[in-house]
């Protein structure tokens, strides 16, 4: 059963505080973090997503109670090419969701890399986040639920299994970041410019040290 959507559209947001926060998706090449940004934002699946090419910028929005939480979502190609390129996108998130195949042992040690990296490089309060992803193929499961449960307890983590293809708690696990994100952030307007210094075209645009709240008018 897909998960029910948390967010609103954008033009029936309550009125209260507005977050903004810069989130980065991290994994391997092909586990899926495409296709997770695409079902979290348009709710659409591609049986055949191409590879990001360096990467992708998209934002949603989640309405909790009171606050309306915007994620400027950054989703990073996998290939191992790119991996130098990583740090400009994670630095100074808020969020970053961490993303392996079920289906594929090689991409749960390689997340847990990402992990390492993100607590050793990253902001020192960013929220991480690990989905095991492709829950539909759980008869070609190669990752046990428990162990990769045990392993987010070990490290602070927050973990779900989720199904990009039937929609199984990515609404979920963009939620309960949103829950966990601290609201008290506070600041004036901000240049919004990709890491790369380069305008945003698209109406959203990057903030490259996110956490920037006010009040809705």
């Amino acid at each position: 059963m897909a998960s029910r959507a948390p967010q609103r559209p954008n033009n029936a947001s309550p009125q209260g505080k507005i977050c903004q926060f810069k989130l980065v998706l991290l994994g391997e090449s092909a586990v899926g973090k495409s296709s997770l940004v695409l079902r979290f934002v348009k709710g659409q699946f591609h049986e055949y997503q191409e590879s990001t090419i360096g990467a992708a910028f998209l934002t949603q929005t989640v309405c909790l109670q009171d606050t309306t939480v915007k994620f400027e979502i950054w989703d990073t190609a996998g290939q191992e090419r790119y991996h130098s390129l990583a740090p400009m996108y994670y630095r100074g998130a808020q969020a970053a969701i961490v993303v392996y195949d079920i289906t594929n042992q090689d991409t749960f040690a390689r997340a847990k890399t990402w992990v390492k990296e993100l607590q050793r490089q990253a902001s020192p309060n960013i929220v991480i986040a690990l989905a095991g992803n492709k829950s539909d193929l759980s008869n070609k499961r190669m990752v046990d639920h428990d162990e990769a449960a045990a392993y987010s307890d070990e490290n602070g983590l927050l973990f779900m299994e989720t199904s990009a293809k039937t929609a199984m708690h990515v609404n979920d696990i963009f939620l309960a970041i949103a829950e966990k994100l601290p609201k008290n952030d506070a600041g004036g307007p901000t240049p919004h410019r990709s890491p790369g210094g380069v305008e945003l075209e698209n109406g959203g645009g990057s903030n490259p040290q996110g956490g920037c709240c006010g009040r809705s008018q």
